[in-house]
């Protein structure tokens, strides 16, 4: 499995990203993002799996993210708003041929993607 992501920079605390993962290779369960902020340990942002299009938000999340799919493109998206400068971190695509459960709770067996710089400023 191959991911690659694309959509990261910088932008203003307040403002929207989106964030993009193509995914290509053997088919997978579910596909998510991580970040991991400066000096802090990973954390789970959001998944959706590709069959059906359910969907897992990460506690800190509180609706400003929302993730879906194109099925078609084997592309999955992470619309950002309200952006907070403690959004700031490395998003990193990852995806799992089991379950959105086994990509939540065993990341050390996700394919991952190179990881895209999210930088917010005030």
């Amino acid at each position: 499995v191959q991911l690659v992501e694309s959509g990261g920079g910088r932008v203003q605390a307040g403002g929207s990203l989106t964030l993009s993962c193509a995914a290509s290779g053997r088919s997978t369960a579910a596909v998510g993002w991580f970040r991991t902020p400066p000096g802090k340990d990973r954390e789970f942002v959001a998944a959706v799996t590709w069959i059906g299009g359910v969907t897992s938000y990460g506690e800190f999340v509180n609706g400003r993210f929302t993730i879906s799919r194109d099925n078609a493109k084997s592309t999955v998206f992470l619309q950002m708003n309200s952006l907070k400068r403690e959004d700031t971190a490395v998003y990193s695509c990852a995806a799992s041929a089991d379950s959105m459960a086994a990509l939540k709770a065993n990341p050390a067996l996700n394919y991952w993607g190179q990881g895209t710089q999210v930088t917010v400023s005030s």
